[in-house]
């Protein structure tokens, strides 16, 4: 299993917004400091937005801020709201399936408990978790 490249970008959208604390960051040093479009950034900052973990603010004050405090933030709610399928494999997803030995098969049962496990994992885990000392230097942007 992989994690989108839309998801990897939201976690480290997060990452570097909690790590700066109350400061309000750009779109602009998002992109530059992970070296991503700003396009990129912008889409990946309006869908936290949407689903409550960003706020945005326009104007001359304005910039991007955590919606929630970091210890707020679960990981795996994070990962949920941002991949847009979690089907290990094809019969996940429902409907009609062209899997020949779909009506006797015990895989899907093992993965999805692989996905419960995973997900249960990263739903122990908080945003607080993951920058808790990390030195805001370190999350300066390039040149």
């Amino acid at each position: 299993m992989q994690l989108t490249r839309f998801t990897d970008l939201a976690l480290r959208v997060l990452i570097f917004t909690a790590a700066r604390g109350d400061r309000p960051t750009s779109i602009r040093e998002i992109a530059a400091f992970h070296e991503v479009s700003t396009e990129h950034i912008r889409k990946v900052v309006h869908h936290l937005g949407r689903e409550g973990f960003l706020a945005t603010r326009r104007g001359r004050d304005g910039g991007v801020t955590l919606a929630l405090p970091p210890a707020q933030i679960r990981v795996g709610a994070v990962v949920r709201a941002c991949e847009p399928d979690l089907h290990l494999v094809e019969c996940f997803a429902g409907g009609e399936v062209a899997c020949t030995i779909v009506g006797s098969c015990r895989l899907k049962r093992m993965l999805g408990e692989a996905l419960e496990s995973f997900l249960a994992t990263l739903d122990g885990h908080t945003l607080a978790d993951i920058v808790d000392g990390i030195p805001t230097a370190r999350l300066t942007v390039p040149a």
